[in-house]
């Protein structure tokens, strides 16, 4: 046995460092980079995504040692493998986990090094993949006004992901949507820095935990995309940020700051935009200056998917023509400090020839792959890289699972009008309920989604909770646009006589409910992320398209109370629909239990206490809308009103609450000192129900010009009927610094209006001051 050991002690020390366990992962990847040739490092910074056909697995998505071997036969292995959900087959859970197993095998056993590659994934509102547990929309989880509940849905998605191999998420999107006509707010948690900051730090704690990778219960979190993405000119995606550096660092900045701040997010996605004419994949100051000398940022910074090219021109969509060649948009990038070009081996692979040649130097290269083989290690991806598929199989869309997609379902649902108290409906005095829509039996989930194992659309939600008690009638009323999904390229707008001609056989199914429910808004389509010329989703117009109008107002005539559930991507002009319907939803996009959640809020099984995360526009001409706006942006238009149909943080309930005595803890601080606001808050009807207590803070007199009002806490708080509770929010030197007329961020002293109700319209705030002193 003695000599067993010490032969075991011998192998120990004959191995290389970055091969020990017990030493730190710096140390580590000191020792691996020692080792590594130029090539070998490159490939470090490439990943493999729609080229895993051709080099990782045949045509059924299964692994390929043949292909592998092939393509890789170099032995320098590869950075990253993109989204192996993807790779064919329809993988369930188990069989996903399996595949990346043995692509983990054959880079760990077939690389010289024994480099193991990390899996990345799209995790949006769930991990987009088979079987992936799939809840609401960002946007939607922007209504919530919940942080904890973000949390446990992303500590759920980390779970799923990670079970199956992956390591590293593509989300959150923590862009600040100042832009509703661009396609890619469903992604976002809504217009204010501050609650998409909340939300963002919530998302990352979710996804990374307390960064102890090693649990295999956690993933890499990455914020995007850095930055300005969400105020494009004209409302399209990838167009300039046209915003000037004080708006960049309070609003845009912000978000980023924070989530790094507070969550330790390890990843960055650089953005596809350009701020003062230079693209973000090539802009030193931003990811050099700012993000990691100025933010103190660490990790690693990931290319959007083709961004890179699109330095100087990408033919299918457009490009910054900055270079006039990919080798020059490789070395733009490499200045830049982009660690990884995603998604395929592109302008990166002329990193070794630069080098060579001295455009670049290798220790340039060095800076970038370290801190990516450092993850690496801290994840045990060279320690313990494999995952057990049974454990994939049992925890993946379970019963668990779906249960808090529905809890989020629920919480995001927001009523914008219930004259009457129409709503909720008892079904005691009902017989016949006409289903009504385009929206009403189809899968409504959003961009970057995968196939859940349930799915259950708003007819079916409605029929399951009515069974036998009533009658329930469909028809589809009319169309959107033909087909609809996410991933069909071209967009086929409604036959308008066919549309007419669905709308009048609607009405005669209609005639016979006693109770209407339509089922309208967008579809995929209509608002998602324009990737290409042939795959647009950025919209001139917020109306309603096609004959939806039409159909509403032929409803509408029946004199029949009718209820309205809208699900769109983006807020949308709803001027038509308010004038004719006494009941009106909106419920974004709310996952894989949609018609549950439907049905509970329907027939008062939930209450509904959603808030608006974005404000909705009267029309496009009405645009910007934000309420966050300078004193003199909205002064007024002729012919028509400047405030938008619904503002920021507005959401009706079942039930009412009564917000009194407000008052601060302190009424004079210095500008270093902190105090609280304080507001009793009662449940003043017969449902128990939620509420968002919502504080805003204007600086009243200052060096540059200040928000009228700007967010700066919130508390959720749910009650029963008769119950009260006193909401405590901080407000501290953060909440009131802004950068000053020499962009120093301070406080400055004077008075501030300090605002506290239910929503950002002034109608529903109580205004105290506070006078901050030197």
């Amino acid at each position: 046995m003695k000599k067993q050991s010490a032969v075991a002690k011998s192998r120990t020390q004959a191995a290389p460092a970055y091969k020990n366990p017990s030493l730190p992962s710096a140390r580590r990847v000191k020792d691996l980079l020692s080792r590594m040739t130029l090539e070998e490092k490159a490939a470090q910074m490439m990943c493999v995504w729609q080229e895993k056909a051709q080099k990782l697995v045949d045509e059924k998505g299964d692994f390929d040692e043949a292909k592998a071997k092939k393509a890789f036969r170099d032995r320098r292995g590869i950075g990253q493998v993109g989204r192996p959900s993807d790779a064919g087959g329809g993988k369930t859970a188990r069989g996903m986990a399996e595949l990346t197993n043995a692509i983990q095998k054959f880079f760990i056993e077939n690389t010289r090094l024994g480099i193991p590659v990390m899996f990345h994934e799209e995790c949006l509102h769930g991990h987009a993949a088979p079987e992936g547990t799939s809840f609401p929309q960002p946007i939607a989880l922007g209504a919530t006004f919940n942080p904890e509940l973000v949390e446990s849905l992303f500590t759920m998605t980390a779970l799923e992901a990670r079970l199956r191999g992956a390591h590293h998420a593509l989300t959150p999107v923590v862009d600040v949507a100042r832009e509703p006509r661009w396609g890619r707010v469903e992604e976002t948690y809504g217009e204010d820095p501050y609650l998409v900051s909340r939300l963002g730090i919530a998302a990352v704690r979710g996804f990374q935990g307390d960064r102890n990778f090693r649990d295999k219960r956690h993933i890499l979190a990455t914020l995007k995309h850095f930055v300005g993405h969400g105020q494009p000119e004209s409302g399209m995606n990838c167009a300039p940020a046209n915003v000037s550096l004080r708006v960049l660092r309070e609003t845009f900045f912000y978000t980023f700051k924070e989530a790094l701040r507070e969550a330790g997010a390890v990843t960055i996605m650089a953005s596809y935009n350009e701020i003062d004419g230079v693209p973000s994949h090539a802009n030193r100051w931003l990811l050099r200056d700012v993000l990691r000398k100025e933010m103190g940022f660490k990790g690693f910074v990931v290319s959007d998917y083709y961004a890179i090219w699109e330095l100087g021109y990408r033919p299918d969509t457009h490009g910054h023509f900055v270079a006039k060649n990919k080798k020059e948009c490789c070395a733009l990038a490499v200045n830049a400090g982009v660690n990884i070009e995603l998604p395929d081996p592109d302008c990166y692979l002329y990193l070794v020839e630069l080098v060579k040649k001295g455009v670049l130097k290798e220790s340039q290269v060095d800076e970038l792959v370290g801190p990516m083989l450092f993850w690496k290690f801290e994840m045990g991806l060279f320690d313990d890289p494999y995952d057990d598929p049974k454990q994939a199989e049992r925890v993946v869309g379970s019963k668990p699972h779906r249960e808090l997609a529905l809890k989020a379902a629920h919480e995001a649902i927001t009523l914008l009008k219930n004259d009457n108290n129409l709503a909720p409906l008892n079904l005691d005095n009902i017989k016949t309920i006409a289903v009504i829509g385009p929206n009403a039996d189809r899968g409504l989930l959003g961009g970057y989604s995968g196939v859940p194992k349930h799915n259950v659309t708003v007819l079916d939600g409605i029929r399951k909770k009515v069974g036998k008690r009533a009658k329930v009638l469909y028809s589809e009323g009319c169309k959107i646009t033909i087909g609809g999904s996410w991933n069909e390229d071209k967009v086929v707008p409604s036959d308008p006589e066919e549309d007419r001609r669905q709308i009048a056989e609607t009405v005669k199914v209609a005639q016979k409910a006693d109770v209407i429910i339509l089922a309208i808004g967008g579809n995929e389509q209509t608002s998602r992320e324009a990737w290409n010329l042939q795959h647009m989703g950025d919209r001139t117009s917020l109306d309603l398209i096609g004959r939806q109008n039409e159909l509403v107002e032929a409803i509408a005539a029946l004199g029949k109370p009718v209820i309205a559930f809208l699900f769109n991507g983006r807020p949308l002009s709803i001027n038509h629909l308010i004038a004719h319907v006494p009941v009106i939803y909106e419920c974004w996009y709310l996952g894989q239990e949609t018609g549950h959640a439907i049905a509970d809020v329907l027939f008062g099984d939930h209450n509904p206490g959603g808030k608006l995360p974005i404000s909705f526009p009267r029309s496009t001409g009405h645009l910007p809308v934000f309420y966050n706006y300078k004193p003199s942006a909205r002064r007024g238009y002729l012919f028509d009103d400047v405030s938008p149909l619904f503002a920021f943080g507005y959401g009706l309930s079942y039930t009412t609450f009564a917000l009194k005595n407000p008052r601060l803890t302190k009424k004079k601080i210095n500008t270093k000192g902190s105090t609280q606001v304080l507001v009793d808050v009662t449940n003043t009807g017969q449902r128990e129900g939620a509420e968002v207590v919502q504080l805003y803070i204007r600086d009243l007199v200052s060096s540059v010009t200040r928000p009228i009002k700007e967010l700066k806490g919130f508390r959720k708080v749910r009650l029963r009927p008769g119950e009260n509770t006193t909401v405590a929010l901080d407000i501290t030197p953060n909440a009131l610094a802004f950068f000053d007329v020499n962009m120093k961020y301070v406080v400055e002293p004077g008075d501030f209006e300090i605002m506290i109700g239910n929503s950002s319209r002034d109608a529903d705030l109580a205004k105290l001051i506070l006078q901050v002193t030197k």
